[in-house]
């Protein structure tokens, strides 16, 4: 067998509300061969999600423990939760040649630039304001003081897109798909087919 490179970590961040789960699932959905990082929150599910699948749920002392321990490679605390990458699935996945996606926020996607600087970050942009605005009001899941909330986030995290290497315009989900998937698979810059 021969011994491949580990692959280049791609990370895909942006405001609440652009659409990044959604890309995701679309992602998962015509390429189920792209492997894609399950975190960890603190947050309680939304209706539908299921623990394993779209987050691993757990509560604030299991989340210590997994700081305490290094066991995650970046967390964040974001809207009153905490959301971490456990380290252990990603590495094994890098390690077979194989590109990995990791669905996170900005103040996580900052920790993997500091401790990875090949990794390449993608933001995740909305069309516009006014349908980010919609798009979080359109939830329903949230009280309006937490939307407000997501909203000053939200700003902050678009005026961050230039600490990107590539930004992705969500305007139809299954173009940024597949922008996506053709910067998952593209070779990491310097590297030359066939070496």
């Amino acid at each position: 067998m021969v011994a491949r490179d580990p692959a280049r970590l791609t990370v895909l961040s942006g405001p609440s509300g652009v659409g990044k789960g959604t890309v995701v699932a679309e992602v998962r959905r015509r390429h189920p061969d792209v492997w894609v990082s399950v975190s960890v929150t603190t947050r309680r599910p939304r209706a539908g999600e299921r623990d394993g699948q779209h987050y691993f749920f757990v509560d604030d002392a299991d989340f210590d423990r997994l700081v305490a321990a290094e066991g995650l490679l970046e967390w964040a605390e974001y809207a009153g939760n905490r959301y971490g990458t456990p380290l252990a699935p990603l590495r094994a996945r890098l390690a077979t040649g194989e590109p990995a996606l990791l669905e996170i926020e900005l103040q996580g996607a900052r920790q993997v630039r500091a401790r990875d600087a090949d990794a390449q970050l993608v933001f995740l942009a909305p069309p516009s304001w006014a349908a980010l605005v919609s798009r979080l009001a359109g939830r329903g899941s949230e009280p309006p003081a937490v939307q407000e909330r997501r909203l000053t986030l939200a700003q902050a995290e678009l005026d961050a897109a230039g600490e990107f290497d590539v930004v992705v315009v969500n305007d139809d989900v299954a173009r940024a798909a597949d922008e996506l998937v053709g910067l998952l698979t593209a070779p990491s810059p310097g590297l030359v087919p066939g070496e």
